[in-house]
């Protein structure tokens, strides 16, 4: 802790925005005090968007149940209109990161949610696989930036030490995604079948692409683009906010746009997106084939299939949020993603076994889940730590945007794979060697102590 929240006379920012003379000296609980305050104006927002959309991310996981055989679409030509999505975001991400750093958190959170919510709803009136894979490559390009504008903007308002924690929330809303897309999008998809002449993965797509449209609109009044600019904090609040983030070397986001070449220069921003490829490898796999997984457990009714997605996704959103507040309370990184990684891919192992008990098989899933899960919020503390001032922007959007082709990569192979075979075994082992991996990676290339930050 600061003694005086003013900022470094040294400091680019500190000359920007200089503190007010009615400067803040608080306590630990003082300081706990105005995260929290801030977490209540920032994250629950940004949270209901993160995770409608990764709901219109991961509806067609559900919707294949139905949508492949109406279409008559291969379990490789499903896969491949999965990974079409990644190419459009992998495309777009880090400019749509660095406009954001060179126009605000509000209007590029608005332009992505109102396009990418069209171009969701767009997905009902698919009859060909060429509309299927442009409207998925559109979403791509749409959503692009999203995930990456959330991390880069929470920079601007939590220290590296409290990050793993606030990461945690949006990571639980890709649980909790699973969890409404298993609640709803089996409701709609088996109670909705022929209504207006339409079939039930018509209507999900329909009904779950309206919300993000609607968060849209509400960004222009819900959203300001950093603390200077927040008129629910008091003067001596910004200059401590401002004060705890120019500490850490990240003032420089406003010249961002300009960071592109020093990212692609930075050796860590590749070790850290081979470390996310592997990550995002086995969670878009848990995400996109779950329904497939329970249904090979032998369960066949669309809707029980749908509940059953429930569990492993509501135990992974708890399980990430308690071992992430863990590696905060410990400043610890390494050993914490280590853990996860080694544990997860070894539960990825153990799906292979195909036990009879459909309990057992609930659980193995579970605890991958949990995991791997877990996993995300822990790594994005670390880069979001290590990259700073004008390599902030870029450098996050960079290793977001290498990490995701996971997403081309993941769900074409996988699809190729059980056409081939009629099986995920030889997918789940490969899974589980990246994931083992990914976490030696992390020990071996972050010092201790910067991963402790």
């Amino acid at each position: 802790m600061p003694q005086s929240i003013a900022p470094d006379r040294g400091s680019e920012a500190a000359r920007a925005h200089p503190a007010p003379t009615h400067t803040l000296t608080p306590s630990n609980a003082q300081d706990d005090a105005l995260y929290r305050k801030v977490s209540v104006r920032v994250i629950p927002f940004l949270f209901i968007c993160y995770v409608v959309s990764f709901l219109d991310r991961i509806n067609i996981g559900f919707a294949q149940l139905q949508m492949k055989h109406d279409l008559g679409f291969s379990d490789a030509m499903y896969g491949l209109g999965a990974a079409v999505f990644y190419v459009g975001y992998v495309l777009c991400e880090v400019p749509s990161n660095m406009l954001l750093a060179r126009f605000g958190a509000r209007r590029t959170f608005m332009r992505i949610m109102l396009l990418w919510g069209v171009a969701s709803t767009c997905m009902m009136f698919v009859s060909s696989p060429t509309q299927f894979y442009v409207l998925r490559f559109l979403l791509g390009v749409f959503e692009a930036g999203f995930f990456p504008g959330i991390v880069l903007y929470l920079t601007y308002w939590f220290p590296a030490r409290r990050r793993a924690a606030v990461f945690s929330i949006f990571f639980a809303g890709v649980a909790v995604a699973g969890v409404l897309g298993g609640l709803i999008s089996g409701w709609i998809m088996r109670d909705m079948v022929g209504v207006l002449g339409l079939a039930g993965w018509r209507w999900m797509f329909a009904i779950e692409g309206v919300p993000a449209v609607l968060l849209g609109v509400m960004a222009a009044f819900c959203l300001v683009d950093s603390p200077e600019k927040a008129t629910w904090l008091s003067g001596a609040e910004k200059a401590h906010l401002v004060a705890q983030r120019d500490g850490e070397g990240e003032h420089s986001h406003a010249h961002s746009t300009r960071s592109f070449g020093a990212a692609l220069r930075n050796p860590r921003v590749y070790l850290f997106s081979f470390i996310y490829f592997s990550l995002t490898c086995a969670s878009l796999t848990l995400n996109f084939w779950m329904p497939l997984m329970i249904r090979d457990f032998g369960v066949h009714d669309v809707l029980w299939i749908s509940l059953y997605t429930v569990i492993p996704n509501a135990v992974g959103a708890v399980g990430l949020m308690w071992i992430a507040r863990r590696s905060d309370r410990r400043s610890e990184r390494r050993w914490h993603f280590a853990a996860c990684t080694i544990g997860g891919g070894i539960a990825l192992a153990l799906l292979t076994l195909h036990l009879a008990s459909f309990a057992a098989m609930m659980a193995i899933l579970s605890i991958a889940a949990v995991l791997i899960f877990a996993a995300l919020p822990i790594f994005w503390a670390v880069p979001s730590a290590y990259l700073s001032g004008k390599a902030a922007a870029a450098g996050i959007a960079l290793i977001s945007s290498i990490g995701i082709t996971s997403g081309i990569v993941s769900p074409w192979a996988i699809g190729l794979i059980k056409t081939h075979t009629g099986s995920m075994d030889n997918a789940l082992y490969v899974l589980a060697a990246l994931l083992v991996v990914s976490g030696a990676a992390l020990v071996a290339g972050v010092p201790a102590a910067k991963a402790a930050r």
